[in-house]
């Protein structure tokens, strides 16, 4: 006869075999640690310079033609487009389509069908997929993706790297390894020979919208394949100028093995994909990244069709911000400027996180201005094929007249002085000068407003209002993304920590508000800076399941009475 916990772990190993508590298969999951992937140097003369060259060359030589995709069916309608080098736009590197209404209607069908068998796939299998698409990317397809990004996007080599490769790899990486470790949960079971209690994961009822930028290729990967390593059927609107690094992914993922119809691939004008997702009773959920207004739009749509829907959509947003360098008297100076040249002018400042707007002490005024003025004369603009440059132009016509209409306006207000760039110009691309303005009012839509682009303001502050100066940081702006304090003085540090507790979701000390890294500092901010979902951390791919709570009993219920009922 078994004892007791041999019979206990038995009937729990056969429950686990025969029921629908067979929920995670631990034992399938390889036992593996995850590791940021590293960030290449492409020296002069070193192997992934020369593949990134070549592949530069062969990318730049085409125009490709990216269909829509839904299942397995390409359709191209209506007149084609193209994406431009931001750097140079009288050169085509895609040729694409936009989805009819009609079209994203087939999409939504298809999706919502496709996600009913994918969720029915085990993890162990997901995983197996994704891992093999983080092989292929830090691989064989590793500059393919670089090429992309850095001539569709106008990055730089490291800025390229740092995305469309590291970071990518990192996302898929990252999030398997979530997933698993999330798996690891399971409810208490007092006494598993009675009563055992499990939790499975479930994909989403419908479909996932995923709605990407420009600015980083690994948005996209992240925001139209997390849901659907999660069991989810996705529809993912690419950015227009990131479609061809976009397109790059979606090839990958197929090569790796996913299932057509889990991801479909449908470019379309936003005010129709809007209009259509958000009527659609099958919406599970809107996974975005891009301007506050448009994601105002989306939850207004929802909130006004939430009797339509058969859930309540999940809403995902990261919306950009107003971020900010606060300066002590006590910061080390050289930090502050590399830090702030960095995080102001990498990819022409159009990162959500970075550097916006900065406060200076008096007392620091001189040397910082000084050495932001020395810094910012070094820095090379102009094609990203050139590897000396610092960073290439801004995305497109729109952005250029947005960024270029900020820079007039500090220009023509006398209470602005702009110290050192303030120059643009788009005869062959949308160039503009990195600009490091000053300003007399802190609450001028220079210190207030996203910009989204190579344009820095300083405001500058007596000593003795320090705190005064702190209290602005989170006052005059809606935004709470990312933020960064410089300072020596301890006692300052940990007061500015609780005082600016609620200015920023991502924040730094005596480091740039940029470059937070999958697994290190998962990404996002509160505000209008978006839902604070956390993006390579552990908590975002549990916000695309919908758990399932199941309870299996072994003894048969032989009484509807209690014992104190027969005293």
């Amino acid at each position: 006869m078994m004892s007791a916990l041999c019979t206990r772990n038995f009937l729990r190993a056969r429950s686990l075999e025969r029921s629908a508590s067979s929920v995670v298969e631990l034992s399938k999951f390889q036992d593996f640690g995850v590791v940021n992937e590293p960030v290449l140097g492409y020296l002069a003369g070193s192997r992934e310079r020369d593949e990134l060259t070549s592949e530069l060359k062969r990318t730049a030589a085409v125009t490709e033609e990216v269909p829509i995709v839904i299942g397995d069916e390409y359709i191209k309608e209506g007149e084609p487009r193209h994406q431009v080098m931001p750097h140079n736009h009288s050169r085509s590197i895609a040729k694409y389509y936009y989805a009819s209404e009609k079209t994203i209607q087939k999409a939504i069908s298809v999706s919502a069908e496709a996600q009913r068998r994918w969720d029915r796939t085990p993890l162990h299998e997901r995983v197996q997929i994704w891992q093999r698409a983080a092989d292929l990317m830090a691989g064989e397809h590793r500059q393919k993706l670089n090429a992309a990004t850095m001539l569709g996007q106008s990055k730089s080599v490291v800025q390229a790297e740092i995305d469309s490769a590291a970071e990518l790899i990192d996302f898929f990486r990252f999030n398997v390894f979530f997933l698993k470790e999330n798996a690891k949960y399971q409810p208490i079971s007092e006494d598993p020979s009675v009563t055992l209690n499990s939790l499975r994961f479930r994909g989403l009822d419908g479909f996932i919208a995923a709605i990407s930028p420009f600015n980083f290729t690994a948005i996209g990967g992240n925001l139209a394949y997390t849901p659907a390593l999660m069991g989810n059927g996705v529809l993912w609107k690419p950015s227009d100028t990131a479609l061809l690094s976009n397109w790059r992914i979606f090839n990958i993922m197929r090569e790796a093995g996913l299932p057509a119809g889990i991801v479909n691939f449908v470019p379309a004008d936003g005010p129709t994909f809007g209009r259509t997702i958000t009527a659609s009773p099958l919406l599970a959920g809107i996974n975005f990244t891009g301007s506050v207004p448009t994601f105002n739009w989306l939850w207004n749509e929802v909130g006004k069709n939430l009797n339509v829907y058969s859930n309540y959509p999940r809403l995902i947003g990261e919306c950009g911000g107003k971020n900010y360098h606060f300066i002590h008297p006590t910061a080390d100076i050289q930090s502050v400027v590399n830090g702030t040249i960095r995080s102001a002018f990498e990819f022409n400042g159009q990162k959500c996180s970075a550097c916006s707007r900065m406060y200076v002490p008096k007392s620091l005024y001189e040397p910082i201005k000084e050495g932001l003025l020395q810094e910012r004369s070094k820095l090379k603009i102009g094609d990203p094929t050139d590897f000396s440059i610092f960073t290439g132009a801004v995305i497109d016509d729109k952005a250029f007249a947005r960024i270029s209409g900020y820079i007039k306006h500090a220009k023509s207000n006398p209470k602005n002085k702009i110290l050192g760039g303030g120059e643009f110009d788009d005869s062959k691309g949308y160039f503009i000068q990195p600009t490091i303005i000053e300003t007399s009012d802190p609450h001028d839509k220079l210190m207030t407003e996203e910009i989204f682009g190579p344009v820095l303001t300083m405001y500058v502050y007596d000593d003795k209002d320090v705190m005064k100066t702190v209290s602005l940081v989170g006052s005059s702006t809606k935004f709470a993304l990312t933020g960064a304090i410089f300072a020596k003085d301890k006692k300052f540090l940990q007061t500015a920590l609780e005082e600016l507790k609620m200015t920023a979701g991502n924040f730094y000390i005596n480091d740039k508000s940029t470059g937070s890294v999958v697994g290190q500092q998962p990404f996002g901010g509160g505000r209008m800076s978006g839902t604070n979902d956390k993006a390579g951390g552990p908590n975002y791919v549990m916000r695309w399941t919908t758990p399932q709570s199941i309870k299996e009993t072994f003894v048969p219920l032989r009484e509807i009475d209690y014992p104190y009922m027969r005293d």
